[in-house]
């Protein structure tokens, strides 16, 4: 995500990630129809960049195990653990990585993939294929026991629909009905902490719009005001995307989203840059 606007639409959408979910985290059951084979250790490098390549070098075996319809959308290399912190078999450094980063990700309902003598592939499957991905490893350089060495995750719209809808995700489907990757549109609620629960972000590729019917929003912010009832121009164009009741259209200068609901058409305004409070 982008700015530090998505930063709070990604806090909203993580305030329940501890919930359980009825299930273990480490579950039996068979591992998926197509098994990583590739090495257990890949170097990794951080690159000063957040792009699908990036995420793919710095997430070592984890991202080459992912199985996504789309981009890879996090990985993560061997960082952020201390030599006190390791476990004493896998599924302990499985769950040091959610306690740890509380990455966002289901903290339940994964497999062993494949096991080593000191690595372990675990996953998190979605009709047979791989969308998290955890290596845990033992006794690293200074950092003795069992911990996370990589791990890696699909677009959250590749996740079940019952998970993102309970853990805050807004995903929008296509003409076709299939859910569509948020790095190409997703909304949200603004942050609690800046004052902006009231305040709804519609991301649309590198542009963002606001909902903003209490005037939360800065002066200055927005490139027009939020209207509640306002008629779409006729050069608008029905995007095909849908979250729920709403339907997504916009104009040719792409400074105005219009999102219909059952009760009219309301305007968004676009956003002058991605902000966030201070």
């Amino acid at each position: 995500m982008r700015g530090g606007l998505w930063v709070a639409l990604a806090a909203v959408a993580m305030t329940t990630v501890g919930c359980a979910s009825g299930e273990g985290l480490v579950i039996e059951g068979d591992a998926p129809a197509t098994v990583y084979d590739g090495p257990m250790h890949v170097p990794t490098e951080e690159l000063d960049e957040h792009t699908p390549r990036a995420l793919r070098i710095v997430s070592g075996a984890a991202g080459r195990a992912l199985e996504c319809t789309g981009e890879i959308h996090n990985g993560n290399g061997p960082d952020g653990w201390s030599k006190d912190d390791g476990g004493d078999g896998p599924e302990e450094g499985l769950q040091l990585y959610f306690d740890l980063f509380d990455p966002g990700e289901p903290r339940s309902g994964y497999r062993v993939e494949r096991r080593e003598a000191d690595r372990v592939l675990y996953s998190y499957d979605v009709g047979g294929r791989t969308k998290v991905a955890v290596v845990v490893a033992k006794d690293q350089q200074n950092r003795p026991g069992w911990g996370p060495e990589t791990s890696a995750s699909c677009d959250p719209s590749e996740l079940p629909a019952e998970w993102t809808a309970s853990h805050g995700y807004e995903i929008w489907t296509d003409r076709a009905g299939e859910r569509v990757p948020t790095t190409e549109v997703a909304s949200g609620p603004g942050d609690d902490h800046c004052g902006w629960t009231e305040v709804h972000f519609l991301h649309l590729g590198a542009r963002t719009y606001a909902r903003d019917p209490e005037g939360l929003l800065e002066p200055g912010m927005l490139t027009a005001p939020y209207e509640s009832s306002a008629t779409v121009p006729a050069d608008a164009r029905d995007t095909g995307y849908r979250y729920e009741s709403q339907e997504l259209l916009v104009a040719d200068n792409r400074r105005t989203a219009y999102v219909r609901t059952p009760d009219g058409v309301e305007a968004w305004p676009l956003l002058k840059e991605q902000v966030a409070c201070k």
